[in-house]
């Protein structure tokens, strides 16, 4: 074991000796003092683990030398010993940000607790954690190796981002490959399910199907939709299950969470398709068969979201919602700190839609920027940023403002993201599709395997460029690289975040119901 440094500051030290041998016995090493001017001195002239303080010394209190202590080394954990059992004086102590609490008379094994609880803890719960997931490693293994539902895999993926976020949270991490390996292992699974059941969904109405993109707003939105009384749609462009589950632990003090569900995102699984989807509640097919007006194909140069109010202005007519409503896409701080100010005139609507695109700028800067990528170079940082971003975001005061004034919320996002590690060599002429996680032309060349293809872009509700156009997606961690300067390619976009194509990260994404407190 460590040996931990202890001081010990009590004007009746000597009383405490059958404790403190007791903490020398388990290996600690104490240094003891009578007042509290000593222990601010001890402190300036050595390093300490942890500090027990009696709060009822003469002339210097306790109060006042936790202050003393915490303005010359914050970062030392102290705990507060006190007969009193006053409520000011534990708010005092609780205010100054003390470990722990402890009321005389105490025995050895409180304050070795104490110790431990305060010294150990991480340790301890990376013991914890590393065991838990160890034994339900293999549960997990068995279920995406058995899974034929669409809401088993939804179960697999929110266990497997649990451990993730718990594994994550511990000192050595020990465990972090076995789960990566498993995760790997787990979307290598839910690409052949994808590929066996995904065109099914969208043509054989009477089969198990989960909520796809396009029905989200009919079978989420306009169901909690009252007369008088304002609902707030948040879509958090590019938000993956993981990253929203630092934002949720933020929201505690302000809301609580009715209902945590999740959907499953169409293919593509880019905004161009995926939240058109979401607003016009249409397939891309209909979408551009129905409003040619609206949808930008990807033959043209135009923005392809500049239209998703009108969208959801067809989809609000298209279910008979005569109701009071605002949108608002957030690109810049300006936008955001705009949204603020007119919070007021929001609260007269039935329905605010948002839009945040902080997070989908957040992942392509990582591609193109190096210094973003030094900033999130792996899961966790990435997830680290994000919530990082949400503290100090207007969405933040959005969120606290909207539960002040007693409103509902709904989250949500259009897609998530994978980071992609393995290139995937295609061949296609001029006009092909420039995203890495698909591919939408003719005359595609590729080696068959780990790809889904689509070669009846109908069946997959997909509009096509020409006659003999057709969708390739790559799964798992692959994304796509053309034989042209292939090393100098590969090299760029290795180890950056990608979507567009099927993994669990992708298209299972939450969508979640929130009341104020």
């Amino acid at each position: 074991m460590q040996n931990f440094k202890i001081l010990w500051a009590d004007d009746e030290i000597d009383l405490l000796k059958p404790h403190i041998l007791f903490l020398k016995q388990k290996g600690y090493d104490i240094v003891t003092v009578n007042s509290g001017l000593d222990a601010v001195e001890k402190v300036e002239e050595d390093n300490f683990d942890v500090i027990f303080l009696d709060e009822m010394m003469p002339g210097m209190t306790g109060l006042e030398t936790l202050q003393q202590i915490k303005t010359l080394k914050p970062q030392i954990p102290v705990v507060m010993i006190t007969k009193s059992e006053e409520e000011h004086i534990m708010d005092d102590a609780i205010g100054g940000k003390i470990a722990d609490y402890l009321i005389k008379p105490i025995n050895p094994n409180q304050i070795f607790l104490s110790v431990k609880k305060i010294l150990q803890n991480k340790q301890l719960i990376s013991e914890k954690t590393n065991l838990s997931y160890q034994q339900d490693f293999r549960n997990i293994s068995m279920a995406y190796n058995d899974a034929i539902e669409h809401d088993e895999w939804v179960d697999i993926y929110k266990k497997l981002t649990y451990w993730e976020l718990e594994i994550d949270e511990t000192e050595n991490k020990s465990m972090q490959e076995v789960l990566e390996s498993q995760k790997v292992e787990a979307n290598a699974n839910f690409a052949r399910f994808i590929k066996e059941n995904y065109l099914d969904w969208l043509n054989l109405p009477k089969i198990s199907k989960p909520v796809l993109s396009h029905q989200v707003m009919k079978k989420h939105v306009f169901p909690r939709l009252k007369k008088d009384k304002p609902l707030f749609f948040i879509v958090i462009d590019n938000l993956r299950l993981d990253q929203w589950e630092m934002i949720e632990n933020q929201l505690r003090d302000y809301f609580l969470v009715k209902e945590n569900g999740t959907y499953y995102s169409i293919l593509p699984t880019t905004t161009a398709f995926s939240r058109n989807a979401l607003f016009s509640g249409m397939m891309p097919l209909e979408m551009a068969k129905s409003h040619p007006d609206l949808w930008e194909g990807e033959d043209t140069d135009e923005g392809k979201n500049n239209n998703e109010e009108e969208f959801l202005n067809v989809n609000l007519k298209k279910n008979r919602l005569s109701i009071r409503s605002s949108y608002n896409k957030i690109i810049q701080t300006n936008q955001g700190k705009a949204v603020l100010d007119q919070f007021p005139n929001l609260m007269k609507n039935e329905l605010n839609v948002l839009v945040y695109n902080f997070v989908d700028m957040m992942s392509h800067a990582r591609t193109d920027m190096k210094m973003i990528r030094e900033l999130a170079p792996d899961e966790s940082a990435y997830r680290s940023l994000t919530t990082s971003w949400f503290l100090h975001s207007s969405l933040f005061e959005l969120f606290k403002k909207i539960s002040a004034a007693g409103a509902e919320v709904i989250v949500t996002t259009d897609h998530g993201t994978k980071r992609v590690n393995k290139p995937y060599k295609i061949i296609g002429d001029r006009n092909v599709t420039t995203n890495l996680r698909y591919k939408q032309g003719k005359n595609l060349n590729f080696e068959s395997g780990k790809v889904f293809e689509v070669d009846k872009p109908d069946e997959a509700k997909l509009p096509r460029l020409n006659i003999s156009s057709s969708y390739v997606f790559a799964v798992e961690d692959y994304f796509f690289a053309y034989p042209n300067n292939y090393n100098y390619y590969v090299n760029y976009y290795r180890d950056t975040f990608q979507h567009g194509g099927v993994s669990l990260e992708e298209m299972i994404i939450p969508i979640v119901y929130l009341q104020p407190k």
